[in-house]
């Protein structure tokens, strides 16, 4: 009965303009190249605009398009391939890490985030705000989350806020043994300030891996790292076998 109820069940109609729209992305436009507006496009497949924008969003999604600030649709260029693999067992800051520290200040995490790290609700930690950058192209923003207590000797380091003190709780931090970390990745809608960070659009489609990093039996710090799922492939394992995105 299943089977019978899904086979009778038509395709939407967005979901068949953003078929035909995706075959014109390729034979009729080149990547970097502007889309004409909203109007002119309905008038073009004959289909509402509501329809149109529906068709737009999916393949905004699927990373064939990007909306600009002062720009507008835009022919998105092939993703970056992203390495998000566990197995490099490193605390965030070393060897040849891609981010660049930007700011580290004292302020809470959110309740998702002070569970994960078993600390109070309201209890202030070190925030740290690092950039991911990709060919001179920010393509993700993070935001670490560690305790006081993973970073004791901190109080030493007469920083204020800003790149050198973020470098100063990273450093500190990689003073305890690392004993692993893991993570998840989940599909979200960028918040205003990671919209701005990464010039996209506030509520333009992201992907947000979490990362807790693990230290003598309990989290030493959690990441939360947002990346624009329009121009970046996550990949995990050192063969890179499994792609979040083509």
């Amino acid at each position: 009965m299943g089977t019978t109820q899904l086979e009778s069940v038509q395709e939407p109609k967005y979901q068949h303009l953003k078929t035909v729209i995706g075959e014109a992305l390729d034979s009729d436009f080149a990547v970097g190249e502007i889309l004409p507006n909203e109007r002119e496009l309905a008038a073009r497949f004959g289909v509402a605009r509501a329809t149109l924008r529906q068709a737009l969003e999916q393949l905004e999604l699927e990373g064939r398009l990007q909306r600009r600030r002062g720009v507008g649709t835009t022919v998105a260029p092939p993703r970056v391939g992203v390495d998000v693999s566990t197995t490099q067992h490193a605390w965030p800051g070393v060897g040849d890490d891609a981010w660049q520290a930007q700011d580290s200040v004292l302020g809470t995490a959110p309740a998702a985030v002070a569970r994960l790290m078993d600390t109070p609700a309201g209890e202030d930690v070190h925030v740290v705000r690092r950039v991911r950058l990709s060919q001179g192209q920010a393509v993700a923003a993070e935001l670490l989350y560690v305790p006081a207590g993973s970073v004791a000797g901190l109080a030493a380091i007469d920083a204020p806020a800003g790149p050198t003190r973020a470098r100063g709780v990273l450093r500190e931090l990689q003073h305890l043994a690392l004993d692993g970390q893991d993570r998840s990745v989940e599909l979200g809608s960028a918040r205003a300030e990671d919209a701005k960070e990464l010039d996209r659009l506030p509520g333009s489609p992201v992907l947000v891996v979490t990362t807790r990093y693990l230290s003598g039996g309990r989290t030493a710090a959690v990441s939360v790292a947002t990346y624009r799922a329009d121009t970046c492939r996550l990949t995990f394992g050192d063969s890179a076998d499994l792609a979040m995105a083509s």
